[in-house]
């Protein structure tokens, strides 16, 4: 009975609270807060992309032989300047010439053979079929001889551009596989020499061919160099997710190579319109998510979810969330909830 009449006190105090504090929330509802206002403007923000790169040349090849076999001579080593058209490895021709030498002995037979038929078809000995046979045989032979001839005429390389060359991959000696790199080249005029970056969607989308750009190199750290956009990929890198852009290196008296790393400040020449609050209009933030307190026309404050673009001085740019919002709170905002009357003290 005593334990009974516990319950029942601890009940009748548990509702007696519940009731006191609903009543007082509904105070709060109704109480008129007062709060300040600012304007959510609009405007082009010049901000500038920072980017890292490496730099390289913008034409560069990886010079292979057509047909396998002995790697006969190497004529150059890493780092030797070469100009087009140079040559700079052969193979051991034993066996490539055998080939060629068996493709023609085989081309001399089936023309033989083709013109004994023709005259055996003439004397109605041999069918129409044979003669046709004969024919293709012929043909086919006429076309091993092109391909043996080719793949002797590629059983060298021979540089593609002027440069130098960056990589010596195999030796004398060595045996290569059809298509398997000898060489890495790359062009080396003062013309020639860019830096690629990744940039992120937002970035690459207010960038343009021929916006310009400033290059910092680690191995020049007093001096300032001056660049230019060329490419902007089209498709993002897989790997990554971001997007390629080529930044030419304007001519300077300066020596450069392939592998040096950069810093690259880009200046865009078309900003497009961002929708900037005042900081302390964000009452939280997580991440890129973050809420504010717009008021309608009866002065009824209402949370809205904004995405954050990114902080800019003492205001935040938003990327989405106040499309059709004119005013926001920028004072009072964290005494406020949904549905709060307020007052707009000026």
């Amino acid at each position: 009975m005593k334990n009974i009449t516990i319950l029942s006190l601890f009940l009748c105090l548990f509702f007696t609270n519940c009731g006191e504090k609903e009543k007082k929330a509904k105070e709060n509802s109704n109480e008129i807060i007062a709060v300040k206002v600012g304007n959510i403007e609009s405007q082009i923000i010049d901000k500038t992309i920072l980017a890292s790169g490496i730099v390289g040349s913008k034409s560069d090849a990886r010079l292979a032989f057509k047909t396998g076999g002995v790697i006969d001579k190497i004529l150059v080593e890493e780092g030797q300047n070469i100009v087009k058209g140079q040559l700079l490895a052969t193979l051991n021709l034993t066996e490539i010439s055998a080939q060629v030498t068996q493709a023609k002995e085989g081309f001399a037979k089936a023309e033989r053979d083709l013109n004994r038929v023709k005259n055996l078809y003439a004397d109605s000995v041999a069918t129409l079929e044979q003669l046709q046979n004969a024919t293709t045989a012929y043909n086919i032979a006429k076309q091993n001889t092109s391909i043996a001839g080719f793949n002797q005429s590629y059983s060298e390389i021979r540089a593609s551009l002027t440069g130098k060359v960056l990589k010596k991959i195999m030796n004398e000696g060595e045996i290569v596989a059809s298509g398997m790199p000898v060489f890495f080249i790359a062009a080396t005029t003062a013309q020639d020499w860019v830096i690629k970056v990744g940039l992120a969607d937002k970035d690459w989308a207010r960038l343009k061919i021929g916006d310009k750009a400033t290059i910092a190199l680690d191995a020049y750290p007093e001096k300032e160099i001056e660049g230019i956009i060329t490419d902007l990929a089209e498709n993002a890198d897989m790997m990554t997710g971001t997007f390629e852009c080529e930044i030419k290196i304007i001519p300077q008296d300066i020596k450069l190579a392939a592998g040096l790393l950069a810093s690259v400040e880009i200046k865009p020449t078309q900003n497009q319109k961002q929708t900037i609050i005042p900081l302390n209009a964000l009452v939280e933030s997580n991440g890129k998510k973050g809420f504010v307190y717009v008021i309608d026309a009866n002065n009824i404050a209402h949370k809205k979810e904004v995405r954050i673009a990114y902080l800019w001085g003492d205001k935040v740019v938003i990327n989405k969330g106040l499309e059709d919002e004119k005013q926001i709170v920028t004072v009072g905002s964290p005494y406020l909830s949904e549905g709060q009357k307020i007052i707009i003290q000026k």
